[in-house]
């Protein structure tokens, strides 16, 4: 009996663990004791565990300006290394960041109905400390994207487009709150909301990362854009477990408009298409090896589909953790492909 209750016991513990790191994560399943640190609940509002893509996609940024290739390689010091991280800290921490604070602060009604754990509507934090927190983010962004700007026109010269850095911030400050806020509030519209969203993920921390150390050209704009389609299936992947709310309050997302089957049927094809669409530009640059490796990373993806297809409500957290790490690996081998060319 002893050795049951102490089972017992010990589930219960590494089920209150578990919800406090969900919690500080920003994840579903959290937990909703509002008897928290204040600094827990702010990290909640930022949702740390959404930062990793965008961190992610500098990563990719850098690589496809030709940091990774011989030339770039030998270029790299201590200095360099901390002009990466703290882009990685603007896209990520950051702008990320106040990007999820704004979104929860627009969306504490319909937290309140999918997700009542969430700090605002859980009552665990005054809105006036909300508005802080969204406004303090934004100006340390802002700042850091101007001294980022600076320490890169000293090193690099005429090579570094003039404010490219804060610009990039500057828009997508703005295109984070005209997805969050009315009367735009692009999140209502599936197609809109999930493509500003797709390209908020990668587009833009790409762009960062890659005008950081290079020139940032209207190739690599224009395939991170396309890229980002990519991205808006990601995007779809996460309005299925909010369907009952977004019906409740009129937003317009895919699964509402087209149903959960065929919104789940869009979500995979906007994956893969386009990262085949990808594929066949790197085919076109006749990156062979590069080429090869992305294919290998799509086919698994498409494997881990059969599943989520049969269920995508219940299986949407499943198939995120399971297709999304060779999504983010094939976004990085794409840079690397792009770094050794001729771009």
């Amino acid at each position: 009996m002893k050795q049951t209750e102490g089972i017992g016991i010990m589930e219960n513990t590494q089920a209150k663990d578990t919800r406090k790191t969900r919690s500080l994560l920003g994840m579903r399943g959290a937990d909703t004791n509002a008897q928290r640190p204040l600094w827990q609940i702010r990290l909640q509002l930022m949702k740390p565990v959404t930062w990793i893509p965008l961190m992610w996609g500098v990563l990719c940024g850098t690589a496809s300006a030709g940091m990774f290739n011989w030339a770039g390689y030998f270029q790299w010091n201590g200095t360099y290394v901390l002009a990466g991280v703290a882009c990685m800290v603007l896209s990520g921490p950051l702008l990320a960041g106040y990007t999820q604070t704004l979104n929860d602060y627009y969306d504490r009604e319909l937290d309140a109905i999918n997700e009542p754990y969430r700090p605002i509507p859980s009552g665990a934090i005054a809105i006036a400390q909300v508005v802080a927190q969204i406004l303090g983010l934004l100006g340390l962004g802002l700042a850091l994207a101007v001294g980022l700007d600076l320490w890169a026109a000293a090193e690099f010269g005429a090579r570094h487009t003039p404010w490219v850095l804060t610009g990039l911030t500057l828009f997508g400050a703005f295109l984070a709150y005209i997805y969050s806020a009315p009367p735009l509030k692009l999140k209502q519209n599936g197609w809109l909301g999930n493509y500003a969203l797709g390209a908020s993920y990668i587009a833009l921390p790409w762009c960062a990362g890659h005008a950081l150390f290079g020139s940032l050209s209207p190739t690599i704009v224009v395939l991170t854009l396309f890229y980002s389609f990519s991205g808006l299936g990601i995007a779809i992947v996460n309005d299925f477990k909010s369907i009952e709310g977004d019906r409740k309050l009129g937003l317009r997302s895919l699964p509402v408009i087209f149903g959960v089957d065929r919104a789940a049927w869009i979500c995979v094809l906007m994956i893969d298409v386009f990262q085949i669409g990808v594929l066949g530009y790197l085919l076109y640059l006749q990156s062979w090896v590069y080429a090869a490796v992305l294919a290998a990373l799509i086919v698994p993806q498409i494997v881990f589909q059969r599943r989520f297809l049969a269920d995508p409500v219940a299986n949407d957290v499943r198939y995120q953790a399971s297709s999304q790490p060779f999504l983010v690996f094939g976004m990085l081998v794409t840079g690397l492909a792009l770094g050794w060319g001729s771009l």
